[in-house]
């Protein structure tokens, strides 16, 4: 195990087990029908300190695209506002994220012809779910993501100038930023909050949620100047929320101990798209406090990653862009595999199956035509995509058999002529051509693990639900943290939309809530 593996380890379970009397929480988490009256949740948070060294009317846990909208519309809405970050710099996971925000009905899917309704994004949610999502929250994200979108374009002031595509999707939906980076909404919406006058605080680390002896969230304990990931780094700290606190501290896929409680197969070998901050401790310290998790085991790797960069990279911009328009090859046999355009869960399951990367690839046409020039450039630089003259120095390069390559590619060209994939039914998009025009460009893929669908319970207000099946007093969540949006595996572009439509709903309703004291 590496030394930031266990590093990790001892920042995200054992410490904060250790500590808390954890045991208890996994066993309820991992059986996820443990019912507890939020009584004892508090008895088991400890008493509200005598003196609090800060006060808010709300306090948000989480800095990336659901934090930040929570912390604007609370403000809006005459909150007195604070954003913590455990993390030396502000915006989590949002900030390296793609910049794809799904919404049905966008200028962009008019200028392009494209036909899309909030139906038909819930339909193919559910479907991409299997159906586990919960209705309501999922209908929530399909209705407003629109005029989430618009609120960024037009409040926040985000540039998105592209349409794309991504697996699992009837149409082109993702409404990417100008720079295909979720830093273009990121930095705009610090900058809109801080305007307002939201304060943002980063190096706060989290320790727990204070409750008094109702059960009702007060405040937190939290750790100033802590150091990720010096786990006794920092001061403690008590500070008070009068109205309510919103956890938003994303998902829990670099902690590898507690994803091996929920799926023992994703061990230290799957490597994960996220920031290093991106651990569960947050999630269990509201689960400590009486709030309810669900889905926890549906964890999704990201099929378009590859083993030849770090993170999330550029290949992740490179393959999805080309799902549609080029073929994805196993290099062992030179024959196609899987439908490029199926669900993340899909290819990552069928890649995994095969068990050893395997390559996507585009002629000049399509690269050109759809991956971004940035993105392009800096894979390229670091190796991880790769350009060819040739298809034969292509199937050299990579070990992959000539003639099975030769043939393949050719009957992949005859199906984009006929628009028509007999066999695994691919969607080939109307402005795809045959890959026959040099240079030609690959990478090679290999799963890694990117977003964790499950978290807490939480009703289409927002409001984080308790183990007796009432919401948690004065607790609300939105983002990666929660679950139910998404169900089994999470549609590429929806993440944006879940945070910033769930964000923006716990910001204004915790505004809304009675101070308690």
């Amino acid at each position: 195990m590496s030394e930031e593996t266990k590093k990790t380890k001892s920042v995200s379970r054992r410490n904060f087990l250790k500590s808390t009397g954890g045991a208890a929480i996994v066993a309820g988490m991992a059986l996820g029908g443990l019912a507890a009256d939020p009584k004892d949740a508090a008895a088991a948070t400890a008493s509200v300190p005598k003196k609090w060294d800060e006060t808010y009317d709300v306090i948000i846990v989480g800095s990336g695209f659901a934090g930040l909208a929570a912390g604007i519309e609370a403000r809006n809405a005459g909150a007195n506002v604070m954003v913590i970050d455990k993390m030396a710099v502000l915006g989590g996971n949002s900030i390296i994220n793609g910049g794809d925000f799904c919404a049905p009905g966008t200028k962009l899917q008019k200028q392009a012809g494209v036909q899309d309704s909030p139906d038909l994004m819930y339909k193919d949610m559910l479907k991409a779910g299997q159906y586990l999502n919960h209705p309501e929250l999922a209908r929530t994200v399909a209705d407003q993501a629109k005029d989430a979108l618009e609120w960024c374009e037009n409040y926040i002031g985000a540039q998105f100038t592209r349409l794309n595509f991504h697996g699992g999707h009837s149409v082109k939906r993702a409404n990417q930023t100008i720079n295909a980076s979720g830093s273009e909404l990121v930095n705009k919406l610090i900058s809109k909050g801080k305007a307002l006058g939201v304060k943002m605080e980063t190096r706060t680390k989290l320790v727990r949620f204070v409750s008094n002896k109702e059960g009702r969230i007060v405040g937190v304990e939290v750790r100033k100047g802590y150091k990720f990931p010096e786990e006794t780094s920092g001061k403690p700290a008590f500070i008070k929320a009068r109205k309510a606190v919103i956890l938003a501290s994303g998902g829990f896929s670099r902690d590898i101990p507690l994803r091996q409680i929920e799926d023992p197969r994703l061990t230290d070998k799957f490597e994960s798209t996220n920031q290093p901050g991106a651990t569960g401790e947050a999630l269990l310290a509201a689960c400590q406090a009486g709030a309810m998790d669900v889905q926890m085991d549906w964890i999704q790797l990201g099929p378009w990653t590859s083993p030849d960069e770090k993170g999330f990279g550029y290949v992740p911009l490179f393959c999805e862009r080309l799902v549609g328009y080029g073929p994805m090859i196993d290099p062992a046999t030179g024959k196609r595999f899987f439908k490029e355009t199926g669900n993340r869960k899909e290819r990552a399951d069928a890649i995994i199956l095969i068990g050893h990367p395997v390559i996507i690839m585009g002629d000049s046409y399509a690269v050109q035509k759809q991956v971004f020039p940035n993105a392009l450039e800096k894979g390229m630089q670091i190796g991880a995509i790769k350009k060819f003259d040739t298809l034969e120095e292509l199937a050299k390069n990579y070990n992959i058999p000539a003639d099975a390559f030769s043939q393949e590619i050719a009957r992949w060209n005859s199906y984009v002529e006929k628009k028509k994939d007999p066999d695994f039914d691919c969607m080939i998009f109307p402005d795809a051509k045959p890959t026959v025009t040099p240079p030609f460009y690959a990478a090679r893929l290999w799963p890694k693990v990117h977003h964790t669908m499950g978290g807490l319970v939480i009703t289409k207000d927002a409001q984080v639900i308790g183990f007796d099946l009432k919401p948690v007093k004065g607790l609300y969540a939105a983002g990666e943290s929660t679950g139910g949006v998404h169900g089994a595996v999470r549609l590429g572009g929806v993440a944006m939309a879940d945070c910033i439509v769930f964000g923006r709903i716990a910001g204004k309703n915790s505004a809304k809530e009675k101070p308690w004291g």
